[in-house]
Parts: structure tokens; C-alpha cells; sequence
């Protein structure tokens, strides 16, 4: 678990001084910390914009969890298509996506997060529901293209949407909120769709579908509504004021791209809970199968527990360096525990890959709360959507590449490719450090953070 230094320079999150800029106007006075942005007024948060952007949260994660466990086989088994085909579609979504996230970012500094952001996800909303007239391949490829493409085209977009209407000194504890919500709201909806799986039938895929639908339209009418914060009200002028050549300057940000690239190798963990460890357990260990569910449900909790608790010591950039570093070498303990849980008695094996599973959270939640605070601190603040969109990209990316790279290493070659796995994710997160000075050395072009 990682700590703020007593040390840590006083800069508050938005400010240039970890640039060598000057302080933040923005920020608590005289060292003082910020209130705790998520403390609660009854199941909701006291802050009025957070408890907006929860509800908003809450009803997409429901609505997702909902679909995410029975959306390939409504496709293969009540639709009729190749499974080949339906995974080849995805992918062909997937890239997509990746290639959308630059340009939406771009719009969304164009003409406001808020607009775009509730222009795509009324467009996902839209595209998903599409799916219950799909009825040859072509028609799902429309399908399927239009809704990933736009949901995660939107990634980039929420990013800069976060930048917008939280306070600086505040946003990565609130996206560590957020995330906890998207978690609950996630495995709730799952259970739901558990059901409809053992239903089994055409009119239960459907409802689902529509369900899923219609929870993209609570974003896209609530978030417009969500006020801007003061330090984006006065961005404004700035950022319409910047050179045309600025406004797209984060695709050739070279320190930015660099720190972009490593953060997205660290996201392929996600994979080893989604792919690799169900594929693991089943062809490697004589763990029962259903140790992939206990595992899911550990991760899931604990994230819950922990993610708002780490992202309130990793507000700024030496702490979020620290953490990023640490995640990668949990991360490559996590691996030899997993290696070690081949060829165990099938009690030893659901221990070691329990433990396992337990120091992957805690890499897990470092990762994610020093990745936040780098997404936003090394970025240009009069070009918050590119830079968001570039970062949310490289996450896609890294998302997509994760189930061939744990499947090419871990699963095909065993021990020897968990080591190999390890010892990447060490030394990408030892790199960020080297990586991160770069871009506070080359950053003095960037317009002051907010």
C-alpha cells in the first residue's frame, strides 16, 4: 500500500509547480487538505456534482453488468452467427474505438465534455438497441461497430468531462469513487444477468439488450446538467485562445505518449482476471473451476474497500509515480504466485491463486489511481479532451492486446511464461519514473494545468 511522503512537494493537482510553474491558484490554502470529496449524506456523497455524476454512474454499470455476461451468446445462440465471426466483428468494433477516441477528445475541447459526452452515449444507447433487429452479419458488424465505437470513444471524453466539473484537488479521488460504484453497479446488474442466462430464451436476451439500451440514456440526459467547476469556467478563454498547432499537439507529446504506452501495458493485468486466470485454473491446476467466480468476487470486493482509500494518497505526481512503480512489481508477484499454483492439491492451489488474487488488487488499485493523476497532471490543460482521448486510447489498446499477450505467455508456456509476464510488468513500472521526469523537463510549453 502506498503513502504520501511528508516531503511531497505541496503543489495541489492541476498546479504547473510540479512542472516548475508556478502555484495553483486552485488549491486549499497553506497546505490545508481538501475535505473528502466522497463523504456520505445518507447512501449518497454530500458533494451535489459527485452524487450527480453516482446516479448517472449507477444506472450505466447496472445496465452494463447486465449485458456484459450473456451479449456474445445473444449473437451466437439466439442470432445464429459464427462465434469466429462474432469475436472477428469485435475486434474490428474494438480497433475502432481506439482510433475514435483521439478525434472525440478533439471535440469535446471544441465544443464542451459535457455536449459530446452526452451526444455518445445517447448515441451508444441508440446503436445497442439496434441489436434486437439485427439478424444477418452484416448487420450486426453495423451494429456492434457503432455501439463499441462510440462507448469507447467516450472513454477519453469522460476524462476530460472529470476535469471539467471536479476540483482539482479532489477529481482522482472522486474518479476512485466512481470506479467503486461502477463495481457495485456492475456485479448487481450481473446478477440479473446471470438470470436471464438460465432463461435462456429470445425475450429474456432482448430485455436485457433494452435494459442495457435505455441505461445509456441517464447519462445522456444527466450530464449536461452537471455545473462546470470554476477553474474550467475560467479555462475557457485560455483554451480557445491556443494555437491551432496546441490543440492537437498531444499526438506527438512524445513524453506524454511514452507515459501513455507504459500505463497501458500495467492495464493488461485486467486480462489476467478476465481471460487468463479462468484459462489458467482449468487447463494448469487442479483448482476447482469455480475458483474463476472466488477470485472475481475477491477482486471486486476489495476494489470496492480499497480504490478510494489509495486514490486520496496518490493526488499528485511523485506519489502517483511511487505507486505505478509498486503496481508493477505486485504485479510480478502475482504472477510467480499464480506459477506456483500449478501442480498443488487442489485446497493448496485455490490458496496460492486466493493470494495471488489479493496482491493483483493491490497493484490493481496503485495502477489506477497514479494513472489518473498522470492522465491529468502531464496534460495540457487548454487540450484536456486530446490528451484524455490519447490516454483513454492507449487504455483501449492495452485492453484489447491483453488476452493474446497473457494467452501467448502465461497460458501456452507455464511458469516460464508467468516470469516472462512478471518480469514486464517490473520493469514498465520502474520505467514510468524515468518516464515521467521526461515529460516534466519537455512540459514547459503546456498551459497551465487545471
Amino acid at each position: 500500500m502506498t503513502t504520501t511522503s511528508a516531503s511531497e512537494p505541496s503543489s495541489e493537482p492541476g498546479s504547473t509547480s510540479d512542472r516548475g510553474g508556478g502555484a495553483s491558484p486552485t488549491g486549499p490554502v497553506s497546505g490545508v487538505p481538501p475535505r473528502p470529496v466522497t463523504r456520505a449524506a445518507g447512501l449518497l456523497p454530500a458533494d451535489p456534482v459527485l452524487r450527480r455524476a453516482t446516479v448517472l454512474t449507477a444506472f450505466n454499470s447496472l445496465g452494463n453488468g447486465l449485458y456484459f455476461p450473456l451479449g456474445v451468446l445473444y449473437f451466437t445462440r439466439i442470432v445464429g452467427l459464427d462465434a469466429t465471426a462474432v469475436g472477428l466483428g469485435m475486434t474490428v468494433a474494438g480497433l475502432v474505438g481506439v482510433a475514435a477516441g483521439i478525434p472525440a477528445g478533439r471535440a469535446a475541447d471544441r465544443w464542451g465534455a459535457r455536449q459530446v459526452g452526452s451526444l455518445l452515449w445517447g448515441g451508444t444507447g441508440c446503436a445497442t438497441a439496434a441489436y434486437v433487429l439485427v439478424h444477418s452479419y452484416v448487420g450486426f458488424l453495423v451494429a456492434v461497430v457503432c455501439a463499441t465505437g462510440l462507448q469507447m470513444a467516450s472513454r477519453g471524453v469522460q476524462g476530460a468531462l472529470y476535469a471539467d466539473v471536479l476540483p482539482a484537488p479532489t477529481r482522482v479521488e472522486a474518479r476512485a469513487y466512481l470506479r467503486m460504484v461502477t463495481n457495485v453497479g456492475m456485479g448487481v446488474g450481473g446478477v440479473f444477468g446471470a438470470i436471464a442466462l438460465q432463461l435462456d430464451t429470445r425475450s429474456a436476451y432482448m430485455t436485457v439488450i433494452v435494459v442495457n439500451a435505455l441505461s445509456f440514456a441517464a447519462p445522456a440526459l444527466m450530464v449536461r446538467r452537471l455545473p462546470l467547476a470554476p477553474h474550467a469556467i475560467d479555462r475557457v478563454p485560455v483554451a480557445a485562445d491556443a494555437p491551432a498547432a496546441d490543440r492537437w499537439r498531444a499526438v506527438r507529446d512524445v513524453p506524454f505518449l511514452a507515459v501513455t504506452v507504459l500505463n497501458s501495458v500495467l492495464v493488461v493485468q485486467y486480462t489476467l482476471s478476465e481471460v487468463g486466470l479462468p484459462l489458467w485454473i482449468v487447463e494448469r491446476t487442479e483448482a476447482p473451476r469455480w475458483t474463476a467466480a472466488l477470485l472475481m468476487i475477491v477482486n471486486c470486493a476489495l476494489v470496492a474497500l480499497l480504490q478510494v482509500r489509495i486514490a486520496r494518497r496518490v493526488s499528485r505526481v511523485p506519489s502517483a509515480v511511487r505507486a505505478m512503480g509498486r503496481a508493477g512489481l505486485l504485479l510480478a508477484v502475482a504472477c510467480a504466485v499464480y506459477a506456483l499454483s500449478a501442480g498443488l492439491s487442489p485446497v493448496w492451489a485455490v490458496l496460492a491463486l486466493t493470494v495471488g488474487a489479493v496482491v493483483q488488487v493491490f497493484a490493481e488499485v496503485l495502477s489506477a489511481a497514479g494513472g489518473w493523476t498522470l492522465g491529468y497532471e502531464l496534460a495540457d490543460a487548454r487540450a484536456h479532451g486530446v490528451y484524455q482521448g490519447v490516454f483513454g486510447a492507449g487504455m483501449s489498446a492495452g485492453m484489447m492486446a491483453g488476452p493474446a499477450l497473457v494467452t501467448v505467455t502465461a497460458i501456452r508456456h507455464g511458469s516460464a511464461g508467468w516470469a516472462v509476464l512478471g518480469a514486464l510488468f517490473a520493469v514498465v513500472g520502474l520505467a514510468v519514473a524515468p518516464a515521467v521526469r521526461w515529460a516534466q523537463r519537455d512540459g514547459g510549453w503546456r498551459g497551465e494545468g487545471a
